[in-house]
């Protein structure tokens, strides 16, 4: 697979094209942003960490019937993928409170939720990522209503399986952010699974494993990253 010009960059991510198509390699940085590009910074190995792990977690989801982007891994820090095109929002799926939900509802965090929530934001740096619902996103035709239903149903069941996944490895899945896109017509999972887009918490412990430790300042951020990749074994 030939790999062509650079079509995109983005905070974690270049994109590239290739002499087929319907398909781009992905290659991922080590470079850490937060607060919607803010704060800037690097991780050392984070690429490498973030590929192998969304490598992994693709591979796991497609054997449970989620359709996904990812087609194969290529080196340390490509991957190969299917192109797609993104829908504008960012699906959130909550089963501890922390972060930005704690703050919005005044909630300490570690509580555990009776139920998972999901919310969406738009996709727009600009505007801050705004949260929105789905008479919003239905609205401004950002997705259609089976576009959205589809998402929540694989959300809810990507969720169930990650879960389950992590705790095996004695590590809590708080919230993490997916984001989908249409490829020849058809709702799949696109983006990253990582410790970018996941918090992870210890079982015992409750140690942030996850880019909470770059966003926060709480040091030890490479440390935590490649505790995740022990424990998954990649």
């Amino acid at each position: 697979m030939e790999k062509k010009e650079m079509l995109y960059e983005g905070k974690a991510k270049k994109v590239y094209k290739t002499d087929e198509s319907e398909l781009f390699i992905i290659e991922y940085k080590d470079d850490a942003t937060a607060f919607n590009g803010e704060k800037k910074g690097t991780i050392v190995g984070k690429g490498v960490i973030n590929n192998k792990m969304s490598a992994l977690m693709f591979q796991i989801l497609e054997e449970k019937g989620i359709p996904t982007h990812f087609v194969e891994l290529l080196s340390d820090r490509e991957s190969l993928v299917k192109s797609v095109k993104i829908l504008p929002l960012e699906v959130i799926i909550r089963n501890i409170t922390a972060g930005s939900f704690s703050k919005r509802y005044g909630v300490e965090e570690g509580i555990v939720l009776p139920f998972p929530t999901v919310e969406f934001s738009y996709k727009d740096d600009d505007l801050g990522d705004p949260l929105m619902n789905e008479y919003h996103a239905l609205a401004l035709e950002l997705a259609t209503k089976e576009q959205i239903e589809t998402i929540k149903a694989y959300a809810f069941e990507i969720n169930k399986i990650m879960k389950e996944f992590f705790l095996e490895r004695n590590i809590k899945l708080v919230d993490f952010k997916l984001e989908f896109g249409v490829h020849k017509g058809e709702v799949i999972l696109a983006d990253e699974i990582s410790p970018d887009t996941c918090r992870f918490w210890d079982r015992e412990t409750n140690k942030k494993l996850d880019k909470d430790r770059f966003r926060r300042d709480l040091g030890d951020v490479e440390g935590a990253y490649q505790e995740i990749m022990k424990r998954l074994n990649i």
